[in-house]
């Protein structure tokens, strides 16, 4: 079961000086090393297939473009974005999810100050991308399985490894383990890790596209 911890992220400065970025995952292209990571950092803008990253927002400014790139940006701190893609405006209020072209031009307003951003993005034709926002209960598990991450928004919670029907040694799961604040689950089909809590989760999925 692998925990991407939050707090163990470097942030890197935005090229405008907007902002910062964490990278919770990405997949490599074929241009570059063709593996994926986890909680790993990219200097390489679009040297991947895809990413998940959490961005702070703490100034007005524009967006660098993804040409070839689609984008899920869902507000997961503070109250408002206003968000402008190729000259429209749209609100995003916080966990709701906003699919866009990355190769637009895009800029962003703060009108009731800093944000915090979920942003996935997805090479077009190759992947494709989504989020979700589910709640989490202490008395019904959400698994997370293969192609997916799981990132606690706001609450507690604790996740498990599912024994996916085999016996680990002692007949019983894994114990859980706590999650902090936008730490990240990464999912499998094999002992299925199961988060419990009260809060919000964010669920990303990245389904590769048939060809």
């Amino acid at each position: 079961m692998q925990i991407i911890r939050f707090a163990d992220l470097k942030p890197q400065p935005w090229r405008n000086g907007g902002g910062v970025t964490r990278e919770l995952a990405s997949h490599r292209g074929s241009a570059s090393s063709g593996a994926a990571s986890a909680g790993a950092t990219s200097s390489d803008d679009g040297a991947w297939d895809w990413r998940v990253s959490i961005a702070d927002v703490t100034s007005a400014g524009e967006y660098s473009p993804f040409p070839g790139m689609e984008r899920v940006l869902t507000v997961v701190e503070g109250e408002l974005l206003l968000l402008a893609v190729d000259g429209t405006e749209h609100p995003l209020e916080k966990y709701r999810p906003f699919r866009f072209p990355g190769g637009a031009a895009s800029s962003s307003a703060l009108p009731t100050g800093d944000v915090r951003n979920l942003n996935v993005i997805a090479r077009e034709g190759t992947f494709k991308a989504y989020t979700s926002i589910v709640e989490l209960s202490k008395k019904r598990a959400h698994p997370v399985f293969e192609g997916q991450l799981g990132i606690l928004l706001q609450g507690q919670a604790a996740v498990s490894a599912g024994n996916a029907g085999q016996d680990n040694g002692g007949g019983q799961d894994s114990a859980p383990v706590a999650l902090n604040r936008y730490d990240s689950v990464v999912g499998s089909d094999s002992h299925t890790p199961e988060i419990l809590g009260r809060g919000f989760l964010a669920v990303v999925s990245i389904d590769p596209v048939a060809s």
